[in-house]
């Protein structure tokens, strides 16, 4: 197989690799999204040592570039070819083809390839992947992928499109689940920087004693084992550098950090020289910012240094009025992306996620749809699909609504005791350690009265 460098240049622009045997045998195929096998109705087992005009119904040995490069042995160059699909969808696709030829036997060939979608498959397109630019700039979401009809959710996006022209520093400060990676991503992709790559890290998921070389990188030598590789700063060359937990971070690695944001400028350990960076920085942090700085755990040069925009995110039980709206969200997500069909939610399961205190935020209310999924039988969610532990916080607040005439002391101390002891499970999202240290029993006897009042 020969290919000059200047067809090498234009090959960078395909998305797809595809290889055959000398019969047209497919031994290898790389797709930048395997929704496209979906689409084409086969799994990418399937796929393998099929033949290639087998998977579309107007591909013959006579129209197909890549069976007829492998029949008379000249390569072919940027053809487009309108493909129809099994269920009879028109796909395009522009390819480029060559020969594989090993002592002048043609023993196989291999397309590059792109696909593009005409008007009447254009409702196809939610099922891919976006534009290529969120495949190769390590992001998944934009602004669209915010879904709110809340004032304040809307007067941040509003603030995203304005700060994302900037290339200041910007804090996020928000609860669990509430989004805080979105908003970084959004922001990053309605930049100037899109282009660039969206680099980010947990700060709190790193040993402290690797995170100082993961963030500056490290030169050989430098300890025992080290290697010369660059760290996230010179990673997110070009692009944005997101920083979670940032509060994890110890008072010398904050330091560090905030030297190399003012001079964008860091030095590898190990190095003896310092390199330029261009990047923008978003930091996010899961607690309020006056309290780390009070307390002490997050400096307050740095904080004034990262915060120069502030974010704060409402929690899902201060938009409410979202529930709906995301509820929708997500089912016609997990309809595109699970072989289930739902058509919605029963009103009940409505009310109890209404009601639901949502520590979790918006990630546990779109872990409970996909609960639910995996629970329905039927075309509509109903209580018995949600997480349990939704289940029993209804059935709580039903009993906490009515007025119960207890007939002694005890039975009012056990129902006052069984009251708390769900709302802690649901504020630890059933985690029993955090709540028995909430309720100051030991896990042991959490677990016995879990079992006395068959809260399990």
């Amino acid at each position: 197989m020969n290919i000059n460098l200047k067809d090498f240049q234009q090959l960078t622009d395909f998305d797809n690799v595809l290889v055959v045997d000398e019969h047209g045998i497919i031994i290898f195929n790389d797709l930048a999204d395997l929704n496209v096998l979906k689409e084409i109705g086969l799994r990418p087992e399937e796929f393998m040592g099929k033949h290639v005009t087998s998977l579309y119904k107007n591909l013959s040995h006579e129209n197909s570039t890549i069976m007829n490069v492998l029949k008379n042995g000249k390569a072919v160059c940027n053809v487009k070819q309108e493909l129809v699909i099994k269920n009879g969808n028109p796909l395009v696709t522009i390819n480029s083809t060559y020969p594989i030829i090993n002592n002048d036997k043609i023993i196989g060939a291999i397309e590059f390839s792109k696909h593009f979608y005409t008007k009447e498959n254009i409702h196809s397109l939610d099922k891919f992947a976006g534009h290529k630019v969120y495949r190769r700039n390590n992001t998944i979401y934009t602004i669209d992928d915010i879904i709110s009809v809340n004032p304040k959710m809307e007067a941040i996006k509003n603030k995203i499109k304005k700060i994302s022209k900037t290339n200041s520093t910007i804090l996020i400060n928000g609860k669990t689940g509430t989004g805080k990676e979105m908003v970084a991503q959004s922001i990053h992709n309605l930049s100037e920087r899109y282009g660039g790559p969206f680099i980010s890290l947990n700060c709190g998921a790193v040993p402290p004693n690797l995170l100082e070389s993961t963030l500056f990188g490290t030169m050989k030598g430098s300890f025992t084992g080290a290697v010369a590789m660059p760290g996230l700063f010179e990673q997110a060359e070009g692009g944005t550098l997101f920083l979670d937990e940032i509060n994890s971070l110890d008072f010398y690695l904050q330091v560090k950090l905030l030297k190399a944001i003012e001079e964008k400028v860091i030095r590898r350990i190990g190095g003896d020289k310092n390199i330029r960076v261009d990047i923008r920085v978003i930091s996010a942090t899961n607690e309020d910012p006056d309290v780390l700085v009070a307390e002490k755990r997050l400096r307050e040069d740095l904080f004034y240094r990262l915060g120069v925009i502030q974010i704060d995110l409402p929690t899902l039980t201060e938009r409410k009025e979202d529930i709906v709206k995301l509820l929708e969200y997500f089912i016609d997500f997990y309809n595109n992306n699970m072989n289930i069909y739902i058509e919605g939610c029963q009103p009940e399961v409505i009310d109890c996620f209404k009601r639901y205190p949502w520590p979790g935020n918006i990630r546990e209310l779109k872990n409970a749809v996909e609960t639910a999924y995996n629970n329905a039988s039927t075309d509509q969610i109903t209580m018995e699909d949600i997480p349990k532990r939704m289940r029993v916080y209804q059935q709580s607040t039903l009993i906490e609504s009515e007025d119960t005439d207890f007939h002694s002391l005890k039975d009012a101390v056990e129902n006052y005791e069984k009251k708390l002891i769900l709302k802690e499970l649901t504020n630890t999202n059933g985690k029993l350690t955090e709540a028995a240290k909430r309720l100051g029993l030991s896990k042991q006897l959490l677990k016995y009265k879990i079992d006395k009042y068959q809260l399990a």
